[in-house]
C-alpha cells in the first residue's frame, strides 16, 4: 500500500512540475537514508543527472511563470512530464522495499508502474495545462505567476510527503485533483463571462433608440 502512495504521490507531482519529484528522489536518496533507490533506478543520485535536473527545474520555472510562454511550455511538457511521473512512479515505488514492485520497475518485462505514473501524471498535466490560458485570460496574464508558484510549492510538498508520510497522500491528492477542477470550472466561467461583456455591449439596442 506504501509503495503505491509513494509512486501515486511523486507521479502525480510531476504532473505539475516534471523535474521537482526527480530531483527530491534524487537528493534525498544521495544524501539522507531515508531512501534508497533500486538498482535500476540509481542513477537518479548520479551528482552528474541532479545537476541537470536543477538546470532543468530552473528553466522550467522561469518559463511556467511568463504568459504566453507557459502555454508554449505546457504543450512541450505534455512529453516531458508523463515521462517524469512514470520514472518517479517505479523509483519511488521500488525504494520502499517491495519485491514485486521492485523487480517490476527494474526489468523483468513488466511495465505497470512506470505505465501507471505515466498516466497519473498525464491527468494532472491535463488539468494544469486547460487552467492555464483561461486563468491567463481572465487575469491578462497576472494570475499565471501566482498559481505557478502555488503549483511549484504542491509539487513540492507532495514529492517529499510521497517519501517521507505517503499515507498523507490519501487526502492530499483527492483535495489537489479536486481544487484543479474547481479552479478550472471557475475561470473557464469567469473567461465566458469576460467574452460576453463586450458582445452585450456592442448588441443594438432592441427598442431602436426609442
Amino acid at each position: 500500500m506504501l509503495e503505491l502512495l509513494t509512486g501515486a504521490g511523486l507521479a502525480s507531482a510531476a504532473g505539475l512540475n516534471a523535474y521537482i519529484p526527480l530531483l527530491a528522489v534524487g537528493l534525498i536518496a544521495r544524501y539522507t537514508e531515508l531512501l534508497t533507490l533500486g538498482p535500476g533506478w540509481q542513477w537518479l543520485e548520479h551528482p552528474a543527472v541532479l545537476v541537470l535536473l536543477g538546470v532543468l527545474l530552473a528553466l522550467e520555472l522561469v518559463a511556467d511563470k511568463i504568459p504566453a510562454v507557459d502555454s508554449v511550455n505546457d504543450v512541450v511538457q505534455t512529453f516531458v512530464r508523463p515521462t517524469s511521473g512514470g520514472l518517479t512512479f517505479g523509483a519511488g515505488a521500488a525504494a520502499v522495499d517491495t519485491a514485486d514492485i521492485a523487480s517490476a520497475s527494474t526489468g523483468d518485462g513488466s511495465w505497470w508502474p512506470i505505465l501507471s505514473g505515466v498516466v497519473i501524471a498525464l491527468v494532472f498535466h491535463g488539468l494544469k495545462a486547460l487552467a492555464r490560458p483561461v486563468l491567463n485570460t481572465v487575469t491578462l496574464g497576472t494570475g499565471g505567476p501566482v498559481i505557478s508558484t502555488i503549483e511549484d510549492i504542491c509539487s513540492a510538498v507532495m514529492s517529499v510527503l510521497a517519501i517521507l508520510v505517503p499515507i498523507l497522500l490519501l487526502v492530499l491528492l483527492p483535495l489537489t485533483v479536486a481544487g484543479g477542477v474547481l479552479l478550472w470550472r471557475r475561470r473557464r466561467r469567469g473567461a465566458a463571462a469576460v467574452k460576453a461583456g463586450p458582445a452585450a455591449d456592442t448588441d443594438p439596442d432592441p427598442t431602436g433608440g426609442v
